[in-house]
């Protein structure tokens, strides 16, 4: 058992009485349930799946997610409708894929694309030298 959480937004009325009556509601739109076994989540789920027809096409949804060691991050996370954010695995852990923006700088983001690198200074002190050791393994 881990403790389970569903974010709502803008769900139909419903969605909130069902997740009050198998999770504590801790914030507006925010349920936990700290032991919840992975039978009842699944139900849970399931009747949430079944309704996910009668959520707003705009700006309404369900994010659904619990510990799960196997899962990248160690999260397992689950959605309906909003957010129209895409997760993706990469190197095991979540990473959310979004669209740019007016908002963004899409000339700054290309020149860090392929940043130019400096030269290196061979008389750095923090440059590692094999010859700098001694024979004894004292650097």
């Amino acid at each position: 058992m881990s403790m389970t959480i569903a974010v709502t937004r803008n769900t139909p009325g419903r969605f909130d009485g069902f997740l009050c009556s198998c999770m504590q509601e801790i914030a507006p739109g925010t349920y936990v349930a700290p032991t919840m076994s992975v039978s009842v989540r699944e139900r849970v789920w399931g009747v949430l799946m079944e309704w996910e027809g009668l959520l707003p096409d705009e700006d309404a949804g369900v994010v659904f997610f619990w510990r799960d060691a196997e899962a990248p991050s160690g999260l397992q996370i689950r959605m309906l409708g909003w957010p129209k954010k895409e997760f993706i695995e990469h190197e095991g852990v979540w990473l959310t894929l979004r669209d740019l923006t007016e908002a963004h700088d899409v000339e700054e983001l290309l020149e860090q694309q392929d940043p130019e690198e400096p030269s290196i200074d061979a008389d750095d002190p923090m440059l590692f030298s094999p010859d700098r050791l001694t024979t004894d393994g004292d650097a």
